[in-house]
């Protein structure tokens, strides 16, 4: 698959092509073995066999869910990563286990998503692609058009809804303080650099004793996103 892949990109560059080569993750689709069954495992491949500079991925949140992960999680991953280069602009039901297509209407996971695109600085060449159909039981042509628009205001809300929140920065400043110890000098950050041994870690709990114990404060944590919602 990756030779395949190789040869893509070569015939990319022999004709002059510009585009952003993508690959969707796609649990359940069904393969016995999988090298694109989410976010974490499709980048490992394309690092793997020296394709990551040349491939992003494709997110489709009905795939998320269908890995086990949440709506947000592999827009999340990917965008961490910088390899967030397209959306597939759908959702589906958490209790049926199959791709089902439907049109995303939850305002906080649309919210999130586009958090994580703003954080990436956008989405490149890529986009929104409302990959949906309409339910079965919506049989009138009206349908389809409410579901597309539906939609789309549901990812521009949750768009400014993220400007918002990072504008106002109350939550970001939270999220910032319970990982200060990663940053600057501290003492997270020397570990996360690799400039630590097991002897200092041990040197320093013995130096510093239990550590604090600091409250996670998820509750309110959801309260402020919730204000923004």
């Amino acid at each position: 698959m990756a030779a395949a892949f190789k040869m893509a990109m070569k015939y990319k560059e022999e004709n002059g092509m510009t585009p952003q080569f993508l690959i969707e993750p796609k649990p359940r689709e069904p393969c016995k073995h999988q090298y694109d069954y989410d976010a974490q495992t499709t980048i490992a491949f394309l690092k793997t066999y020296g394709l990551d500079k040349d491939f992003k991925l494709n997110i489709e949140p009905n795939h998320t869910t269908l890995a086990g992960h949440d709506f947000e999680h592999d827009i999340m991953i990917a965008a961490q990563y910088g390899m967030l280069g397209s959306v597939d602009s759908n959702t589906g039901d958490p209790l049926v286990g199959w791709d089902t297509d439907q049109f995303p209407m939850d305002v906080k996971k649309a919210t999130l998503v586009m958090g994580a695109i703003i954080d990436q600085g956008g989405l490149g060449k890529g986009g929104l692609n409302f990959d949906c159909k309409v339910r079965r039981e919506s049989t009138d042509d009206l349908d389809l058009f409410i579901g597309h628009i539906g939609a789309m205001d549901t990812f521009a809300r949750g768009l400014r809804n993220a400007a918002k929140i990072r504008e106002e920065g109350t939550l970001p400043n939270m999220v910032k303080d319970r990982y200060n110890s990663f940053d600057g000098d501290g003492f997270g950050k020397k570990v996360e650099d690799g400039l630590l041994s097991l002897e200092d870690c041990e040197e320093y709990i013995k130096k510093n004793g239990e550590p604090e114990q600091r409250s996670g404060q998820q509750e309110l944590y959801e309260m402020v996103l919730n204000r923004f919602v």
